[in-house]
Protein backbone atom coordinates (compact mmCIF):
# COMPACT_ATOMS: atom_id res chain seq x y z
CA UNK A 1 0.00 0.00 0.00
CA UNK A 2 1.79 3.24 -0.89
CA UNK A 3 1.90 5.91 1.76
CA UNK A 4 0.99 9.05 2.04
CA UNK A 5 3.89 11.71 1.47
CA UNK A 6 2.88 13.41 4.77
CA UNK A 7 4.05 9.90 6.59
CA UNK A 8 7.45 10.28 5.58
CA UNK A 9 9.85 11.74 8.23
CA UNK A 10 12.40 13.43 5.77
CA UNK A 11 9.53 15.62 4.48
CA UNK A 12 8.09 16.41 7.50
CA UNK A 13 11.73 17.50 8.58
CA UNK A 14 12.14 19.02 5.20
CA UNK A 15 9.23 21.13 5.56
CA UNK A 16 9.76 22.22 8.96
CA UNK A 17 13.10 23.29 8.60
CA UNK A 18 11.72 25.76 5.71
CA UNK A 19 8.59 26.80 7.81
CA UNK A 20 9.98 27.03 11.05
CA UNK A 21 14.10 28.36 10.35
CA UNK A 22 14.58 29.56 7.47
CA UNK A 23 11.44 31.61 6.47
CA UNK A 24 11.24 33.56 9.91
CA UNK A 25 15.21 34.25 8.94
CA UNK A 26 14.07 35.43 5.37
CA UNK A 27 11.89 37.55 7.11
CA UNK A 28 13.62 39.41 10.07
CA UNK A 29 17.16 39.08 8.27
CA UNK A 30 16.32 39.64 4.69
CA UNK A 31 18.70 43.33 4.90
CA UNK A 32 21.55 41.81 6.62
CA UNK A 33 21.64 38.82 3.64
CA UNK A 34 21.04 41.13 0.73
CA UNK A 35 23.67 43.36 1.88
CA UNK A 36 26.32 40.58 2.94
CA UNK A 37 26.65 41.34 6.02
CA UNK A 38 25.34 38.18 8.13
CA UNK A 39 25.90 38.29 11.72
CA UNK A 40 27.01 35.45 13.56
CA UNK A 41 24.15 36.30 16.02
CA UNK A 42 21.92 35.06 13.43
CA UNK A 43 23.84 31.81 12.21
CA UNK A 44 23.86 30.71 16.15
CA UNK A 45 20.21 31.59 16.25
CA UNK A 46 19.34 29.75 12.89
CA UNK A 47 21.48 26.86 14.10
CA UNK A 48 19.67 26.62 16.82
CA UNK A 49 16.71 26.78 15.90
CA UNK A 50 17.05 24.18 12.74
CA UNK A 51 18.79 21.85 15.38
CA UNK A 52 15.43 22.00 17.75
CA UNK A 53 12.58 21.69 15.12
CA UNK A 54 14.59 18.37 13.91
CA UNK A 55 15.61 16.98 17.13
CA UNK A 56 11.25 17.40 17.95
CA UNK A 57 10.25 15.96 14.74
CA UNK A 58 12.23 12.87 15.23
CA UNK A 59 11.72 12.81 19.05
CA UNK A 60 7.97 12.73 18.23
CA UNK A 61 8.53 9.89 15.41
CA UNK A 62 10.42 7.97 17.68
CA UNK A 63 7.62 7.91 20.81
CA UNK A 64 4.79 7.44 18.56
CA UNK A 65 5.74 4.38 17.61
CA UNK A 66 4.77 2.74 20.85
CA UNK A 67 1.08 1.44 21.06
CA UNK A 68 -1.85 3.22 22.74
CA UNK A 69 -0.23 6.45 23.01
CA UNK A 70 -1.81 9.97 21.64
CA UNK A 71 0.15 11.85 19.73
CA UNK A 72 -0.84 15.33 20.53
CA UNK A 73 -0.29 14.71 24.15
CA UNK A 74 3.34 14.36 23.75
CA UNK A 75 3.87 17.59 21.15
CA UNK A 76 4.65 20.05 24.11
CA UNK A 77 6.93 18.01 26.14
CA UNK A 78 8.90 17.26 22.79
CA UNK A 79 8.97 20.84 21.95
CA UNK A 80 9.88 21.95 25.92
CA UNK A 81 12.84 19.46 26.00
CA UNK A 82 14.05 20.60 22.33
CA UNK A 83 13.69 23.94 23.71
CA UNK A 84 15.26 23.90 27.28
CA UNK A 85 18.41 21.42 25.24
CA UNK A 86 19.44 24.51 22.55
CA UNK A 87 19.05 26.97 25.45
CA UNK A 88 21.26 25.25 27.63
CA UNK A 89 23.90 24.77 24.77
CA UNK A 90 23.39 28.85 24.31
CA UNK A 91 23.92 29.62 27.81
CA UNK A 92 26.98 27.30 28.27
CA UNK A 93 29.04 27.85 24.87
CA UNK A 94 27.98 31.95 26.01
CA UNK A 95 26.90 32.30 22.12
CA UNK A 96 25.05 35.18 20.85
CA UNK A 97 21.64 35.03 19.27
CA UNK A 98 18.27 36.51 18.37
CA UNK A 99 15.69 36.62 21.18
CA UNK A 100 13.00 38.00 18.50
CA UNK A 101 14.32 35.18 15.75
CA UNK A 102 13.99 32.36 18.40
CA UNK A 103 10.81 33.37 19.91
CA UNK A 104 9.04 33.93 16.20
CA UNK A 105 10.29 30.22 15.27
CA UNK A 106 9.72 28.57 18.87
CA UNK A 107 5.87 29.68 18.13
CA UNK A 108 6.15 28.55 14.54
CA UNK A 109 7.62 25.04 15.85
CA UNK A 110 4.47 24.77 17.83
CA UNK A 111 2.07 25.66 15.28
CA UNK A 112 3.64 23.43 13.06
CA UNK A 113 3.89 20.36 15.12
CA UNK A 114 0.99 20.45 16.52
CA UNK A 115 -0.58 20.64 12.66
CA UNK A 116 1.68 18.10 11.70
CA UNK A 117 0.49 15.46 14.13
CA UNK A 118 -2.84 15.84 12.96
CA UNK A 119 -2.46 15.44 9.64
CA UNK A 120 -0.15 12.38 10.14
CA UNK A 121 -2.95 10.78 12.41
CA UNK A 122 -5.77 11.47 9.99
CA UNK A 123 -3.28 10.10 6.75
CA UNK A 124 -2.55 7.36 8.91
CA UNK A 125 -5.11 5.17 9.22
CA UNK A 126 -3.97 1.85 9.30
CA UNK A 127 -5.65 -1.13 7.07
CA UNK A 128 -4.73 -4.52 7.66
CA UNK A 129 -5.76 -8.22 5.80
CA UNK A 130 -6.24 -11.08 7.84
CA UNK A 131 -6.45 -14.77 7.06
CA UNK A 132 -9.44 -16.32 8.83
CA UNK A 133 -7.62 -18.93 10.51
CA UNK A 134 -6.48 -19.97 14.08
CA UNK A 135 -6.29 -17.11 16.53
CA UNK A 136 -7.90 -13.84 14.63
CA UNK A 137 -10.66 -13.29 16.48
CA UNK A 138 -8.52 -11.89 18.82
CA UNK A 139 -7.28 -8.95 16.48
CA UNK A 140 -10.78 -8.00 15.57
CA UNK A 141 -11.63 -6.33 19.39
CA UNK A 142 -8.38 -3.91 18.34
CA UNK A 143 -9.32 -0.91 17.82
CA UNK A 144 -8.44 1.97 15.20
CA UNK A 145 -7.51 -0.43 12.75
CA UNK A 146 -9.57 -1.43 9.12
CA UNK A 147 -9.35 -5.31 9.39
CA UNK A 148 -10.33 -6.80 6.03
CA UNK A 149 -11.10 -10.53 5.84
CA UNK A 150 -8.75 -12.28 3.04
CA UNK A 151 -10.59 -15.01 1.38
CA UNK A 152 -9.08 -18.31 -0.19
CA UNK A 153 -9.63 -17.06 -3.68
CA UNK A 154 -7.55 -13.74 -3.09
CA UNK A 155 -5.01 -13.29 -5.51
CA UNK A 156 -2.27 -11.18 -4.59
CA UNK A 157 -0.37 -11.24 -8.04
CA UNK A 158 -2.96 -9.65 -9.66
CA UNK A 159 -2.52 -6.20 -7.67
CA UNK A 160 0.51 -4.31 -8.46
CA UNK A 161 -0.05 -2.03 -5.09
CA UNK A 162 -2.13 -4.03 -2.51
CA UNK A 163 -4.59 -2.50 -0.40
CA UNK A 164 -3.15 -2.97 2.75
CA UNK A 165 -0.20 -1.83 5.22
CA UNK A 166 0.12 -5.38 5.94
CA UNK A 167 -1.32 -8.83 6.07
CA UNK A 168 -1.76 -10.87 9.31
CA UNK A 169 -2.02 -14.78 9.51
CA UNK A 170 -1.71 -17.42 12.43
CA UNK A 171 1.45 -18.68 10.92
CA UNK A 172 1.21 -21.63 13.71
CA UNK A 173 -2.02 -23.03 12.94
CA UNK A 174 -1.78 -26.24 11.39
CA UNK A 175 -4.76 -25.35 9.44
CA UNK A 176 -2.68 -22.96 7.20
CA UNK A 177 -2.75 -24.93 4.08
CA UNK A 178 -0.43 -24.77 0.75
CA UNK A 179 -3.02 -22.23 -0.54
CA UNK A 180 -2.83 -19.57 2.03
CA UNK A 181 1.00 -20.07 2.32
CA UNK A 182 1.25 -19.16 -1.56
CA UNK A 183 -1.03 -16.16 -1.16
CA UNK A 184 1.40 -14.97 1.95
CA UNK A 185 4.63 -15.40 -0.21
CA UNK A 186 3.06 -13.34 -3.26
CA UNK A 187 2.08 -10.79 -0.78
CA UNK A 188 5.45 -10.64 0.97
CA UNK A 189 6.88 -10.82 -2.86
CA UNK A 190 5.18 -7.75 -3.99
CA UNK A 191 6.17 -5.32 -0.95
CA UNK A 192 3.56 -6.09 1.55
CA UNK A 193 4.69 -7.13 5.02
CA UNK A 194 3.15 -10.65 6.25
CA UNK A 195 3.39 -10.67 9.86
CA UNK A 196 2.56 -13.18 12.91
CA UNK A 197 -0.41 -12.74 15.18
CA UNK A 198 1.69 -12.39 18.06
CA UNK A 199 3.90 -9.22 16.73
CA UNK A 200 0.84 -7.41 15.41
CA UNK A 201 -1.02 -8.22 18.70
CA UNK A 202 1.76 -7.01 20.76
CA UNK A 203 2.70 -4.13 18.61
CA UNK A 204 -1.27 -2.81 18.67
CA UNK A 205 -1.80 -3.36 22.04
CA UNK A 206 1.50 -2.56 23.62
CA UNK A 207 0.78 -5.96 25.27
CA UNK A 208 3.38 -9.25 25.77
CA UNK A 209 0.83 -11.75 25.87
CA UNK A 210 1.67 -14.28 28.17
CA UNK A 211 -0.32 -18.13 27.49
CA UNK A 212 2.67 -18.14 24.41
CA UNK A 213 5.55 -16.42 26.22
CA UNK A 214 7.42 -19.66 24.38
CA UNK A 215 6.70 -18.56 20.94
CA UNK A 216 8.31 -14.88 22.12
CA UNK A 217 11.97 -15.27 22.33
CA UNK A 218 12.33 -15.13 25.94
CA UNK A 219 16.20 -13.64 26.03
CA UNK A 220 14.25 -10.30 24.57
CA UNK A 221 13.06 -9.92 28.36
CA UNK A 222 16.63 -9.19 29.76
CA UNK A 223 17.14 -5.95 29.74
CA UNK A 224 20.21 -4.09 28.45
CA UNK A 225 22.66 -4.17 31.76
CA UNK A 226 24.09 -0.41 29.88
CA UNK A 227 20.55 1.10 30.20
CA UNK A 228 20.05 -0.52 33.47
CA UNK A 229 23.39 1.51 34.94
CA UNK A 230 22.30 4.49 33.09
CA UNK A 231 18.32 4.36 34.35
CA UNK A 232 20.55 4.40 37.67
CA UNK A 233 22.58 7.18 37.22
CA UNK A 234 19.41 9.50 36.04
CA UNK A 235 16.86 7.93 38.55
CA UNK A 236 19.28 9.75 41.46
CA UNK A 237 20.04 12.92 39.47
CA UNK A 238 16.68 13.51 38.93
CA UNK A 239 15.22 12.68 42.16
CA UNK A 240 18.13 14.91 43.74
CA UNK A 241 17.45 17.71 41.34
CA UNK A 242 13.94 17.92 42.10
CA UNK A 243 14.09 17.69 45.97
CA UNK A 244 13.75 21.43 46.36
CA UNK A 245 9.92 21.11 44.82
CA UNK A 246 8.84 17.58 45.94
CA UNK A 247 10.23 18.18 49.49
CA UNK A 248 8.01 21.42 50.40
CA UNK A 249 5.00 19.55 48.63
CA UNK A 250 5.91 16.45 50.58
CA UNK A 251 5.77 18.30 53.73
CA UNK A 252 1.95 19.99 52.65
CA UNK A 253 0.73 16.31 51.77
CA UNK A 254 2.04 15.23 54.84
CA UNK A 255 0.56 18.15 57.43
CA UNK A 256 -2.82 17.76 55.47
CA UNK A 257 -2.83 13.78 56.06
CA UNK A 258 -1.75 14.67 59.83
CA UNK A 259 -4.59 17.49 60.28
CA UNK A 260 -7.30 15.40 58.52
CA UNK A 261 -6.32 11.92 61.49
CA UNK A 262 -6.35 14.35 64.11
CA UNK A 263 -8.93 12.33 66.02
CA UNK A 264 -7.13 9.28 65.49
CA UNK A 265 -3.38 7.90 65.98
CA UNK A 266 -2.67 7.03 62.25
CA UNK A 267 0.83 7.42 60.64
CA UNK A 268 1.26 10.03 58.19
CA UNK A 269 3.51 7.30 56.58
CA UNK A 270 2.32 3.72 55.01
CA UNK A 271 5.27 1.14 54.65
CA UNK A 272 4.75 -2.20 53.52
CA UNK A 273 6.80 -5.12 52.46
CA UNK A 274 6.75 -5.33 48.73
CA UNK A 275 9.02 -7.62 46.30
CA UNK A 276 11.35 -6.16 44.23
CA UNK A 277 14.16 -6.37 41.70
CA UNK A 278 15.40 -10.32 41.50
CA UNK A 279 12.21 -11.30 44.12
CA UNK A 280 13.59 -9.68 46.99
CA UNK A 281 11.88 -7.93 49.63
CA UNK A 282 11.99 -4.37 50.93
CA UNK A 283 10.10 -2.11 52.60
CA UNK A 284 7.95 0.73 50.41
CA UNK A 285 7.13 4.19 51.44
CA UNK A 286 3.91 5.77 50.93
CA UNK A 287 1.65 8.42 52.56
CA UNK A 288 -1.38 7.18 53.67
CA UNK A 289 -4.48 7.56 52.10
CA UNK A 290 -6.71 4.86 53.71
CA UNK A 291 -7.97 4.48 57.09
CA UNK A 292 -5.51 2.65 59.94
CA UNK A 293 -7.03 -0.78 59.79
CA UNK A 294 -7.83 -0.67 56.15
CA UNK A 295 -5.73 -4.09 55.67
CA UNK A 296 -6.98 -5.29 59.63
CA UNK A 297 -8.12 -8.75 57.58
CA UNK A 298 -5.12 -9.07 55.61
CA UNK A 299 -3.80 -7.76 52.20
CA UNK A 300 -6.39 -6.45 49.61
CA UNK A 301 -6.81 -4.97 46.29
CA UNK A 302 -7.78 -1.65 45.95
CA UNK A 303 -11.30 -0.93 43.89
CA UNK A 304 -12.74 1.55 41.79
CA UNK A 305 -15.04 2.88 45.11
CA UNK A 306 -13.01 1.86 47.93
CA UNK A 307 -14.34 2.75 51.40
CA UNK A 308 -11.30 2.32 52.80
CA UNK A 309 -9.76 5.22 51.37
CA UNK A 310 -9.93 8.26 53.41
CA UNK A 311 -11.22 11.94 51.08
CA UNK A 312 -7.74 13.68 50.97
CA UNK A 313 -6.42 10.26 50.38
CA UNK A 314 -8.73 9.89 47.23
CA UNK A 315 -7.27 13.37 45.88
CA UNK A 316 -3.75 12.43 46.52
CA UNK A 317 -4.06 8.95 44.96
CA UNK A 318 -6.05 10.68 42.24
CA UNK A 319 -2.79 12.78 41.45
CA UNK A 320 -0.09 10.27 42.48
CA UNK A 321 1.00 12.21 45.41
CA UNK A 322 0.88 9.37 47.59
CA UNK A 323 3.84 7.71 45.67
CA UNK A 324 6.21 11.07 47.04
CA UNK A 325 7.95 9.24 49.86
CA UNK A 326 8.83 6.35 47.15
CA UNK A 327 11.96 9.00 46.14
CA UNK A 328 13.65 7.48 49.29
CA UNK A 329 12.99 3.77 48.12
CA UNK A 330 14.99 5.21 44.60
CA UNK A 331 17.79 7.15 46.18
CA UNK A 332 18.18 3.66 48.21
CA UNK A 333 18.06 1.31 44.89
CA UNK A 334 15.46 -0.72 45.86
CA UNK A 335 12.91 1.03 42.99
CA UNK A 336 13.02 2.81 39.87
CA UNK A 337 10.90 5.83 38.13
CA UNK A 338 9.91 4.21 35.78
CA UNK A 339 8.92 0.33 36.24
CA UNK A 340 6.52 -2.48 37.05
CA UNK A 341 4.81 -1.70 39.92
CA UNK A 342 5.80 -3.73 43.06
CA UNK A 343 3.49 -5.94 44.31
CA UNK A 344 2.87 -7.32 47.98
CA UNK A 345 4.15 -10.49 48.82
CA UNK A 346 1.16 -12.39 49.73
CA UNK A 347 -0.39 -11.21 45.86
CA UNK A 348 3.21 -12.16 44.69
CA UNK A 349 2.89 -15.85 45.95
CA UNK A 350 -0.75 -16.15 44.94
CA UNK A 351 0.10 -14.64 41.56
CA UNK A 352 3.09 -17.43 41.25
CA UNK A 353 0.98 -20.15 41.43
CA UNK A 354 -1.69 -19.04 39.35
CA UNK A 355 -0.58 -16.90 36.55
CA UNK A 356 1.93 -18.23 33.83
CA UNK A 357 5.64 -16.92 33.74
CA UNK A 358 4.67 -13.93 36.77
CA UNK A 359 8.09 -14.40 37.72
CA UNK A 360 9.48 -12.55 35.06
CA UNK A 361 8.70 -9.18 35.99
CA UNK A 362 11.22 -8.71 39.08
CA UNK A 363 13.85 -9.15 36.00
CA UNK A 364 13.61 -4.80 36.59
CA UNK A 365 13.05 -2.94 39.74
CA UNK A 366 9.95 -1.80 40.50
CA UNK A 367 8.46 1.58 39.44
CA UNK A 368 6.77 4.26 41.16
CA UNK A 369 5.30 4.80 37.21
CA UNK A 370 5.03 2.26 34.44
CA UNK A 371 3.76 1.22 31.09
CA UNK A 372 0.58 -0.75 33.01
CA UNK A 373 -0.18 2.02 35.28
CA UNK A 374 -0.67 4.72 32.17
CA UNK A 375 -2.30 1.95 30.12
CA UNK A 376 -4.55 0.39 32.23
CA UNK A 377 -4.29 1.75 35.81
CA UNK A 378 -4.17 -0.07 38.94
CA UNK A 379 -5.42 -3.95 38.83
CA UNK A 380 -8.47 -5.21 41.48
CA UNK A 381 -8.92 -8.85 40.68
CA UNK A 382 -6.29 -11.49 39.18
CA UNK A 383 -7.98 -11.46 35.47
CA UNK A 384 -6.68 -7.64 35.99
CA UNK A 385 -3.51 -8.65 36.93
CA UNK A 386 -2.78 -11.21 34.00
CA UNK A 387 -3.42 -7.84 31.78
CA UNK A 388 -1.63 -5.60 33.75
CA UNK A 389 1.69 -8.38 33.49
CA UNK A 390 1.23 -8.18 29.35
CA UNK A 391 2.10 -4.60 29.75
CA UNK A 392 4.65 -5.11 31.95
CA UNK A 393 6.14 -7.22 29.36
CA UNK A 394 6.18 -5.11 26.72
CA UNK A 395 8.23 -2.70 29.09
CA UNK A 396 10.69 -4.85 29.99
CA UNK A 397 10.81 -6.42 26.04
CA UNK A 398 11.09 -2.88 24.58
CA UNK A 399 13.12 -1.41 27.85
CA UNK A 400 14.59 1.66 26.29
CA UNK A 401 14.92 5.66 27.00
CA UNK A 402 12.93 6.48 24.51
CA UNK A 403 9.82 4.43 26.29
CA UNK A 404 10.69 5.84 29.68
CA UNK A 405 10.33 9.21 28.35
CA UNK A 406 6.43 8.09 27.13
CA UNK A 407 5.80 7.22 30.24
CA UNK A 408 7.23 10.14 32.28
CA UNK A 409 4.94 12.07 29.25
CA UNK A 410 1.64 9.87 30.11
CA UNK A 411 2.34 9.63 34.07
CA UNK A 412 2.12 13.90 33.43
CA UNK A 413 -1.14 13.35 31.62
CA UNK A 414 -2.61 10.76 34.21
CA UNK A 415 -1.84 13.16 37.30
CA UNK A 416 -4.09 15.53 35.40
CA UNK A 417 -6.67 13.43 35.35
CA UNK A 418 -6.18 11.47 37.57
CA UNK A 419 -6.85 8.06 35.00
CA UNK A 420 -6.34 4.78 36.80
CA UNK A 421 -6.57 6.08 40.48
CA UNK A 422 -8.09 3.75 43.42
Amino acid sequence: MQQNLWQYLSIRILIGWLLVSIIPALLLFWSFIVTDNILITQVNSVIVSSSAIVFSLIGLERLTQFPGQKSMVTVLPTLLASGLLAGLILLIFRLPYSVYYLLFSAVLGVVFCFISQVVLRAVTQVKIGYVPIGRYQSLLDIKNVTWVKLSKDFQSVSHQHLPFHAIVADLSDHNLCSGWEQVLAESALQGTPVYNILQVNESLTGRLPIKHLYENNLGSLLPSPSYLLIKRLMDTIIVLLSMPVTVPLAILVGIAIKWESRHSKSTVLFKQHRIGQGSKLFTMYKFRSMLPDSEQNGAQMATSVDVRVTKFGSFIRKTRLDELPQFINVLKGEMSLIGPRPEQLDFVRQFNETIPFYRYRHIVKPGISGWAQVMQGYASDEDETKLKLEYDFFYIKNFSLTLDLLIVIKTIQTMVTGFGAR
